[in-house]
């Protein structure tokens, strides 16, 4: 108890003499490899947050606290199946899909389906993993490059000029993640990208 006191309170010091920027300590409570995909999609959605009035996440809740103000939904699998959608009566500015896409069976179906419950000029952003074990969540069945990912969403309806995508990872944060998943932690571990070795690979695309 004394001890984590003692943490926060440095932790507080730190941050507020600016010693150490407040991202850091952000960071050291994320993934390695997810650490740039989370910031690069947190840009994304800031630029675009006064456009949004509901919005959709799918089999997670990252962004609960961020949209706590507007119409927003977490649906999970199994109760929730993107791929097997009956009713399109309820549509979405912004649907969110983060290390989902790499599980289903059936991905494009479900790409079509969330194509389909976006509202006219609404957004989806997607998170999926490259070079990762596989991680079976019941299943582990697709990887895409930023390429594939691009022509993916332009098969399942999207105009190309409208996705945006980007991808993150170093050779040493792929031998990292071999064995079990890895906290960043800024004295070891760099966030230099090395494009040979996409870790994370995210898309942004408007309907």
């Amino acid at each position: 108890m004394i001890l984590q006191k003692l943490k926060t309170f440095i932790k507080y010091v730190l941050i507020n003499t600016k010693i150490v920027p407040g991202k850091v300590f952000e960071r050291t409570r994320t993934h390695w490899l997810r650490v740039v995909s989370h910031e690069a999609s947190m840009n994304m959605i800031q630029n675009i947050s006064t456009e949004l009035s509901s919005v959709l996440e799918i089999s997670g809740n990252r962004w609960e606290n961020y949209f706590k103000k507007l119409n927003y939904k977490s649906m999970y699998y199994p109760e929730f199946d993107i791929q097997k959608i009956n009713s399109f009566s309820n549509t979405y500015d912004l649907i969110i899909i983060e290390h989902v896409l790499e599980h289903l069976i059936f991905p494009f179906k479900a790409m079509k389906n969330i194509y389909s419950l976006l509202n006219n000029n609404g957004y989806v952003l997607i998170i999926t993993p490259f070079l990762v074990k596989i991680h079976n969540a019941p299943q582990d069945c697709t990887r895409w490059t930023e390429t594939g990912m691009k022509y993916f969403l332009v098969e399942c309806g999207f105009r190309k000029e409208n996705i945006v995508t980007g991808s993150w990872g170093n050779r040493s944060c792929v031998k990292a993640n071999f064995n079990k998943w890895i906290k960043f932690n800024p004295l070891f571990h760099s966030l230099v990208n090395d494009p040979e070795y996409p870790i994370t690979i995210w898309a942004f695309a408007q309907k």
